[in-house]
C-alpha cells in the first residue's frame, strides 16, 4: 500500500504511463483510502458498531474518442498490470463518444487552496458511544417522549489522488462527524416520531448530544394527536429541513446532463427570471469547512464559487467537460466521478441565500396554511416541473402553529412554486445541500 501522498501519485502516474505504452492515447487514475467509524445506540445499549477501511483505484483510458473505467481494490503488481491490460482492451472495443476526453493543459486548476476540509482527529468508540448515549438520554428525558428508535453517531475520513496525462496530479483530503436521534411519543397507532441532526467536517463543530437529542423528542412530542385537512388552496411553509429539496430539485434541473439530453423543464430558461426578485441560491465551494469543498473538481479544473440564482435570474448549469462539449460552452468546474465512474456534473456546497424576515414574520400573515415538517415519497418530475409529494406538519391559523396535521399531500409546478418563493433568517449548513425556512403561497393541499 502506498505510505505518503506521493507515493500514491507515482503509482498513478506509473500506471497512466503504462496504459499509454499500451497504446492509450490519454489517461487518468484515481485512488481513494478512507476509513469509517459508526455506532447506533438503543434503549441504554450499543446496538450496532462498524468500522471500515478501504481502497480503491480507478483507471480511464482513451483510445481515440473511446473511453474504459476499469477499477480494482488489489494494488498488488500483477493486479495493476492485467488492469492496465483489460482498460486498453475495453477502449479499444466500445463505441466511440465524440464528447470524451480530458481537459486541455491551460484548463487545469493551479492554485490548491486549503479550505480546511480535514480534522485529523478521529474519535474513539468511547467517545461516540457517550455522544449516542448522551443524546438519546437527552430524548427519553423529555416529557411525553414513550420510546426510542435510537441515536447514531459516525465519523469518516478519505485521501483522494488524481493524476491524469495531461499533466495534472494532486490529493486532498476530508473528514465528517455526524450525530441523530430518533425519539417516539405516544402509544399504539397513536404514536408518532421525529428527529434531529447534526453533521460538520471538524467535530467541534457539531452541535451538543444533549440539544440533538431534546430537539428530537420535542418535535415527537408536538406531533402528537394530528388532525385532517381538506383539499385547498393555501400558502404553504417549508421548514428549513423540507425546504432544503426544493433547492435539491433545482441541482436536478440545472444539471448539464440533463440541459445536453433536453430532459429539463428549464432547458431553455437560462438568464430568465424562473425566482422572485431577492432570491439567491450560491453553490460556493470554497467555503471554509464546507462539507463539499473543493479547489478542484474531478477533472482538475479550478472551481469557484457562483450564484447560480442572482436575485431571482438563472446564471449558469452545472457542467462537466462532457455536458460542456455537447453544449458547445466552458465546463463550470462541477465534475464529480468514483473510481468505477467516469466524470458527470453536480453542485458542491449549495445553497438558498437567508431572507431579512424571521420564520414568525413569514407566516404572520397567514390565516390558514400548512407547515411542513416532513416530506414523505418521490412525486416530483424534473422533466415536466410537476410537484406532487405525501407531507405531514403542523396547521397554520392567523399566523400561528394551530395543530399537527398529518396525511396529506402538497402539489404545484416547480415554475410557479419557485417565483412565489419567499425565504425566512433561518439558514443552516448541516447537509452540503441547505436552505432556510421558505414559504410558497397558492399551492394545493390535497386531504380529506
Amino acid at each position: 500500500m502506498p505510505d505518503s501522498i506521493q507515493d500514491k501519485l507515482n503509482l498513478l502516474q506509473d500506471l497512466i504511463k503504462s496504459a499509454q505504452s499500451q497504446g492509450a492515447d490519454a489517461a487518468d487514475a484515481l485512488f481513494a483510502e478512507g476509513t469509517s467509524l459508526s455506532l447506533s445506540w438503543r434503549m441504554g445499549e450499543v446496538e450496532q458498531l462498524e468500522r471500515s477501511e478501504g481502497m480503491d483505484l480507478g483507471l480511464r483510458v482513451f483510445v481515440g474518442k473511446s473511453q474504459a473505467i476499469v477499477s480494482s481494490s488489489d494494488i498488488g503488481k500483477r493486479a495493476l498490470s492485467e488492469l492496465v491490460e483489460r482498460a486498453v482492451a475495453m477502449a479499444k472495443s466500445v463505441p466511440e463518444d465524440p464528447f470524451a476526453g480530458l481537459a486541455d493543459p491551460d484548463q487545469l486548476a493551479t492554485e490548491f487552496t486549503d479550505f480546511d476540509m480535514f480534522d485529523p482527529s478521529e474519535p474513539s468508540t468511547d467517545e461516540l458511544t457517550e455522544a449516542a448515549r448522551t443524546a438519546e438520554e437527552a430524548g427519553l428525558a423529555v416529557a411525553g417522549v414513550s420510546n426510542s428508535e435510537g441515536a447514531h453517531a459516525s465519523f469518516s475520513q478519505s485521501s483522494i489522488a488524481f493524476a491524469a496525462s495531461n499533466g495534472f496530479a494532486h490529493t486532498y483530503q476530508r473528514s465528517r462527524h455526524s450525530l441523530s436521534a430518533s425519539m417516539l411519543a405516544g402509544q399504539g397507532t397513536g404514536m408518532e416520531r421525529d428527529y434531529d441532526y447534526t453533521g460538520a467536517v471538524w467535530a467541534e463543530d457539531l452541535q451538543s448530544p444533549e440539544a440533538i437529542g431534546r430537539s428530537a423528542g420535542e418535535r415527537a412530542v408536538k406531533r402528537l394527536n394530528p388532525k385532517k385537512a381538506k383539499t385547498q388552496q393555501v400558502p404553504v411553509v417549508f421548514d428549513n429541513r423540507a425546504a432544503r429539496s426544493l433547492v435539491g430539485h433545482l441541482s436536478s434541473a440545472i444539471n448539464g446532463s440533463s440541459i445536453a439530453r433536453g430532459t429539463s423543464f428549464l432547458k431553455d430558461k437560462m438568464g430568465q427570471d424562473i425566482f422572485a426578485p431577492g432570491v439567491t441560491i450560491v453553490d460556493d465551494p470554497h467555503r471554509i469547512r464546507g462539507l463539499r469543498s473543493a479547489a478542484f473538481d474531478d477533472e482538475g479544473l479550478p472551481t469557484q464559487r457562483r450564484n447560480v440564482i442572482d436575485n431571482g435570474k438563472l446564471t449558469t448549469w452545472f457542467l462537466d467537460l462532457r455536458s460542456a462539449r455537447q453544449l458547445g460552452l466552458q465546463s463550470t468546474g462541477h465534475a464529480g466521478r468514483g473510481v468505477s465512474s467516469p466524470p458527470s456534473p453536480g453542485a458542491s456546497n449549495l445553497y438558498l441565500q437567508a431572507g431579512s424576515l424571521s420564520v414568525e414574520d413569514l407566516i404572520k400573515d397567514i390565516k390558514a396554511g400548512f407547515l411542513v415538517t416532513e416530506l414523505i415519497g418521490m412525486g416530483v418530475n424534473t422533466v415536466t416541473g410537476d410537484y406532487s409529494r405525501g407531507a405531514s406538519g403542523f396547521w397554520i391559523e392567523n399566523g400561528q402553529i394551530a395543530h399537527p396535521v398529518s396525511e396529506v399531500t402538497v402539489a404545484g409546478h416547480l415554475s410557479d412554486m419557485f417565483k412565489s418563493l419567499t425565504p425566512a433568517d433561518d439558514l443552516e449548513f448541516l447537509y452540503g445541500v441547505d436552505a432556510p425556512t421558505v414559504r410558497i403561497d397558492g399551492m394545493t393541499l390535497a386531504g380529506s
